[in-house]
């Protein structure tokens, strides 16, 4: 479970999706936990992978924390709901819609490259126009955020997601930040790591007083995620965007194969 945990964390970390992605399936297909039972630690871990990476982030001034609370104001909310909705539903179901998420989020990604914009320039003129509006307050310092509607809106889906699947929702802001909101995705995977830890908080609550939390399998795994984010965090910045963008549709694709065998039945 540690070995598994900082895998699980170096790639949550490097990706901003809290290693959820690699834990559930993790728990659910080795140590033969149930699906809820696998997500509710998962989301235990994300928070702390969140914790971990968080403040690399902020400190070296990748991530947008306005952006992200902003955003996480929606997620959280969205959050509450995902784990209503999650105990009034059968695991196989839980584990098509797990699949359909993967591949679809994995074409995008895939298939679709906006140029990144150019760090360097100065920022646009919609970046640095007068503060009084909502748009305006994101701007990053050398990107221009758009959509902010379209976004913020797709953080509620994000929210139910992560407590619904024990994922943290960043295999949905991140590519919604990064394709619909056009934050470059090293800023956004930074970002992400801010929210995910919030909106899992939010998740980990309706799981805990349900008893779907195993302490025994928490603690180790945690442990591991603890140290790959650390580790995960304090490197990203080495690692080529191109890189990270394979990484994670290889991961997608690979956990929505395990997941549509669980969803069939498959042995």
């Amino acid at each position: 479970m540690i070995g598994g945990g900082l895998v699980a964390g170096v790639f949550g970390s490097l990706l901003g999706l809290g290693g959820g992605l690699l834990i559930v399936p993790l728990l659910a297909f080795v140590f033969q936990l149930s699906l809820l039972k696998a997500i509710g630690v998962s989301l235990v871990c994300v928070i702390v992978t969140s914790g971990a990476a968080a403040g690399v982030y902020l400190e070296r001034r990748v991530a947008n924390l306005r952006l992200g609370m902003t955003l996480e104001l929606f997620s959280a909310a969205g959050a509450l709901i995902g784990g209503l909705i999650a105990f009034a539903l059968d695991e196989r179901v839980i584990a098509a819609l797990f699949a359909v998420l993967l591949v679809y989020t994995a074409v995008s990604m895939a298939r679709r490259r906006p140029p990144e914009p150019d760090l360097a320039s100065a920022p646009s003129e919609t970046a640095t126009a007068a503060g009084d509006t909502w748009t305006s307050s994101v701007q990053g310092e050398d990107y221009e955020v758009r959509a902010l509607g379209r976004g913020s809106l797709a953080s509620v889906g994000a929210g139910v997601v992560s407590a619904l699947l024990g994922v943290g929702g960043g295999i949905v802001k991140v590519p919604v930040m990064h394709l619909v909101m056009g934050v470059p995705l090293r800023v956004a995977t930074a970002t992400s790591n801010l929210m995910i830890g919030v909106t899992a908080s939010a998740g980990a609550i309706i799981y805990l007083l349900r008893g779907e939390i195993e302490p025994l399998v928490a603690g180790p795994t945690a442990l591991g995620v603890f140290a790959g984010a650390t580790l995960g965090s304090r490197t990203a910045h080495r690692i080529d965007v191109r890189i990270l963008r394979a990484l994670f549709v290889i991961v997608l694709i690979y956990t929505a194969i395990q997941m549509i065998r669980r969803a069939v039945g498959a042995p």
